[in-house]
């Protein structure tokens, strides 16, 4: 009874507080509080977003069947290298100014949300050591990116004119496009040749990574927005979601014959995926839209090209990167084209091609890197670096 008395009132009591603070607003005195009220609800954001991180993205890769703990330990240590990382370089100001400290942390959250992207690429074929100096590598190439697209970094995009307010194109394609990068750099035959295998427990773990990132992917997009923005933001987003859902259950049928749970696992996130450049500026409508498009795409990408992807490149895409947030997301910023009106259209096309351009370039440099480190001796298996009991 106490804790369904604290849920009935902690609505009320918020609600008396921003009654106050537009009072005291009235009275000219109150910008301090306003901020304050606004970095808190940011901070409640910020924690959504780490659970999705470490929680969600770290179950979401566990279907590999005999590499669970190194996934979640991989997981672990990326998030913990990579937010620090941001912050501390951001306190330079060689990438711009990032803004309150609440922003700043919520902006190193998305870097460390690419990262995992990039390592999902490679999962299973890195040494533990080598996950972190992927993220030692990985961030400042990341912000420097995100300051030529937001920042209007060398004058090549100019400040306000590039449209990605949940990330598309900055935190989702530049993530899958850099880690196709490492791939293309250091896989291996005997990796190329080694079969990704997963069973029961394996894809239900996953799954429950997927929808934890579904039910945060929300506070994702709305980080950020104006504080009027934020509910049409998270409502947009949750349409976008669903679409996908639904398309991926019908895709996978109709592509395979039955459902594939890899495909309803990841493909139902490519709504959120897609939905970020525009996820405060659609109509409801066109987030249904956007998200049944992008989990067809993301089912299709999985189904088919996948397979043709690693034989054409020969390299192993070990979470289909280039289908959940790849492909969604160059196709999340091209929407932006459509749906924004007033749109730039020079700076959007720019933006999404300088994003692809950097993260390949760099993700090559980085996989070379990696490369002077050695590889495993046998990839996707917990025993080279954990105790295992029989």
């Amino acid at each position: 009874m106490k804790n369904f008395k604290s849920y009935l009132f902690a609505p009320l009591a918020l609600f008396a507080m921003l009654f106050i603070s537009g009072n005291i607003k009235a009275q000219g005195v109150s910008g301090d509080t306003i901020a304050n009220l606004t970095d808190v609800q940011k901070y409640y954001r910020a924690i959504h977003v780490m659970a999705m991180l470490l929680v969600g993205f770290g179950f979401l890769m566990v279907f590999v069947r005999k590499y669970g703990r190194s996934a979640l330990t991989a997981t672990f240590l990326l998030v913990s290298i990579s937010v620090p990382l941001y912050y501390f370089i951001s306190d330079f100001g060689i990438f711009g100014e990032k803004g309150s400290q609440i922003d700043i942390l919520i902006m190193a959250e998305f870097g460390a949300a690419s990262l995992l992207i990039t390592a999902g690429a490679v999962l299973g074929r890195l040494k533990m050591q080598q996950y972190l100096i992927l993220g030692l590598l990985f961030v400042p190439f990341y912000m420097f990116n995100e300051w030529i697209m937001l920042d209007e970094g060398f004058g090549l995009v100019g400040k306000g004119n590039f449209i990605d307010t949940g990330g598309s194109i900055v935190i989702h394609a530049f993530g899958a496009i850099f880690g196709l990068g490492v791939a293309i750099s250091m896989t291996t035959k005997n990796e190329y040749d080694t079969s990704i295998e997963a069973d029961a427990t394996s894809d239900r773990f996953s799954m429950l990574g997927s929808m934890i990132l579904w039910v945060f992917w929300p506070s994702f997009c709305a980080a950020l927005v104006l504080p009027e923005e934020v509910v049409m933001t998270a409502i947009n987003v949750i349409l976008a979601l669903s679409g996908a859902t639904l398309a991926t259950g019908f895709a996978s049928i109709k592509l395979r014959g039955k459902i594939d749970a890899a495909d309803i696992a990841n493909a139902s996130l490519a709504g959120g995926v897609a939905i970020g450049s525009v996820c405060n500026t659609a109509s409801p409508t066109e987030a249904m839209i956007i998200g049944l498009a992008a989990g067809a795409i993301s089912t299709f990408g999985f189904a088919i090209v996948q397979s043709r992807l690693q034989k054409g490149l020969k390299i192993v895409d070990t979470c289909g990167v280039s289908n959940l947030h790849g492909i969604p997301g160059i196709f999340g910023g091209l929407v932006a084209l459509i749906v924004v009106t007033g749109i730039n259209y020079t700076a959007q096309l720019a933006g999404i091609g300088l994003t692809i351009v950097i993260a390949i370039v760099a993700g090559l440099i980085t996989g070379k890197i990696l490369h002077f480190f050695g590889h495993r001796e046998k990839p996707y298996v917990d025993t080279e670096e954990f105790i295992v009991e029989d």
